[in-house]
């Protein structure tokens, strides 16, 4: 049977509108699909402060409204495996509602001028895989959202260990000259934490999870579900963990219980759902005050927040929220934040969420990122080793020209600031790794980029001609009170310790591999001739025995941000092997 022109041209028109249809509501619905079971009532009002649990028939229907669920998520996380959220089509753009704080790159420094540098560390990794996210949704990120210092120490560079575990960390450096500038060399700072042998003290946990009705997508509660089950598996029965949750009010679903209780701590993450509002700020004072009831003196307590920051009930100011975070920090309790979701999420609140409260940020955007951050990762994610770790570092004028910090923007200290132990800094856990980045133009080598002023005066040789630079980081013990004393540790940097970029190590050229993709992604200000396929050979060459694999899914990140670039630009992109 054969159709009319007409009928065949009018059909053609109705099946190219559908497709049409179909593909716009891919692209730009970010609705997702309805929960299998209905939504469950709030849970019942708690005043703030107040560590009341839920009400027993509460809590059973809130189960009983969530069985469906629970059962399909169960079986999800048995198999590891969480779905995505699907990609924008190309060429589509998404809504896009997410925050993230304005970071200007550091400017040159002439050494003349201002010799010091001064930077509170930084172990925070959540802008690697969120830039991982974009990239594998087929976007570039957002240059905001891309904050180099925490690419960097995404990787673990296996710097020599403490030799003394009187002292927290070594510190080790290196310098070679730049991938991008012939003209100038990187120093690398490596600072190694001290990894405890034996057991870890014993902990007390808060999950403080967000159940609001924009936690409901695959990619948000469900995998915050399925992450927190992998850490929980880890507890033993000396410690403690405690399930408290959010929307528009807050409750108590479990106090503080034994860590060997597997299954009435799975059973109490399997009967969240999402719906209501996002009070945030009730929640935070709630988790708080859960942790000091299950206080473990001389262990771990920590307050550990799972959401997508899109806080829009009670209190939602930022800086009364950092206030309140900064103030209960004294308590002796940290904070970590653990970011989830795409389309609304507020990433410049759970980087300073985590950095007022003492803890570390991380994005949890697979299961395999979890199992990196709260299993592999754990000694680090919970005991810290140093608190309050600070970095100042002087050049020598007689050696260093310019200098330029690569990231820690927003980590950024004046001079006097450094000896003083009232200012907040950033904490090292076990085993952690931190490396800070500095492009240096030597006198004499014809790397500046800023002529010098017409009345500075004239700078001789210095006594320490042969330092290239004085390192100094002061830290606290975390077994000190508030009050302590920061201790010092501080070092020479020879100008003669410079090798080729051959001779560099493997950690060295990964390092700056990494530094370098970073800041083409923020524009390449700095980068010269550098670009996308020079980093990819410069990380295959460092690229090591990588036993984790994640050099090797950072090569397929440059690769992927090489080829949205060039579409982006329309051009083709070359095969060189990568």
């Amino acid at each position: 049977m054969s159709l009319s022109p007409n009928l065949s041209s009018r059909a053609g028109l109705l099946l190219a509108s559908l497709l049409l249809s179909a593909l716009t509501a891919c692209a730009v619905n970010e609705k997702q699909p309805a929960p299998l079971a209905a939504e469950p009532p709030p849970p019942p009002p708690v005043a703030v402060g107040a560590a009341a649990p839920m009400a027993a028939a509460d809590a059973a229907a809130y189960a009983v409204r969530a069985e469906s669920s629970a059962k399909l998520m169960q079986s999800q996380s048995r198999i590891g495996f969480m779905p995505p959220r699907p990609a924008p089509m190309p060429g589509v753009a998404a809504e896009q509602r997410e925050q993230y704080a304005a970071i200007a790159s550091n400017p040159v420094q002439r050494a003349a001028e201002n010799p010091v540098s001064t930077f509170s560390i930084d172990v925070d990794t959540g802008a690697y895989a969120n830039v991982r996210r974009f990239l594998s949704q087929g976007q570039l990120p957002p240059r905001d959202a891309v904050r180099v210092e925490e690419l960097v120490n995404y990787f673990d560079y296996r710097y020599p260990a403490p030799r003394d575990r009187n002292t927290p960390f070594s510190v080790s450096t290196e310098l070679a000259p730049t991938p991008w500038n012939a003209k100038t060399h990187l120093l690398q700072i490596g600072v190694q934490g001290w990894k405890p042998q034996g057991e870890r003290p014993a902990a007390n946990l808060v999950f403080l999870i967000d159940v609001s009705g924009s936690m409901e997508s695959p990619d948000k509660l469900p995998l915050v579900k399925a992450s927190l089950k992998l850490l929980a598996q880890q507890l033993r029965p000396q410690d403690r963990l405690s399930l408290v949750v959010y929307a528009g009010r807050t409750a108590v679903v479990l106090e503080p219980t034994a860590g060997d209780q597997q299954a009435k701590i799975i059973a109490a993450l399997d009967q969240l759902e999402a719906g209501g509002g996002t009070n945030g700020g009730a929640g935070i004072d709630l988790a708080y005050a859960m942790a000091r009831q299950g206080y473990i003196k001389g262990g771990v307590n920590r307050v550990m927040l799972a959401t997508d920051g899109d806080f829009n009930v009670g209190v939602t100011d930022f800086d009364q929220l950092l206030d309140r975070v900064k103030t209960q920090r004294k308590s002796g309790v940290a904070l970590t934040t653990l970011g989830f979701g795409t389309g609304n999420y507020n990433e410049a609140l759970m980087e300073q969420l985590a950095d007022a409260g003492d803890g570390n940020y991380a994005y949890i955007d697979t299961l395999k990122e979890a199992q990196k951050v709260l299993v592999r990762q754990m000694d680090a994610t919970l005991t810290t080793i140093a608190r309050d770790v600070k970095i100042q570092v002087e050049f020598n004028p007689a050696q260093v020209a310019e200098y330029r910090l690569i990231g820690y923007e927003n980590r950024a200290l004046r001079r006097e600031d450094f000896a003083n132990d009232k200012v907040d800094a950033g904490d090292i856990g076990a085993g952690h790794t931190v490396t800070a980045l500095f492009e240096v133009a030597l006198v004499g080598e014809g790397g500046e980029r800023i002529a010098p002023l017409r009345y500075a005066a004239a700078q001789g040789a210095s006594a320490q001609s042969g330092e290239l630079a004085h390192l100094q980081l002061r830290y606290k013990r975390p077994g000190d009170g508030n009050e302590a004393k920061s201790l010092l540790i501080e070092r020479a940097i020879a100008a003669k310790d410079s090798s080729t970029l051959a001779a560099s190590s493997d950690s060295f050229r990964l390092a700056a591999a990494v530094a370098g993709f970073g800041q083409l992604l923020r524009g390449g200000q700095y980068t010269q001739g550098f670009d996308y396929t020079a980093a990819i050979k410069l990380a295959q060459d460092a690229r090591g025995r990588d036993e984790d694999g994640e050099a090797g899914e950072f090569l397929q990140l440059v690769q992927l941000a090489r080829s949205l670039d060039a579409a982006a630009l329309n051009t083709p992109v070359e095969d060189h092997g990568g």
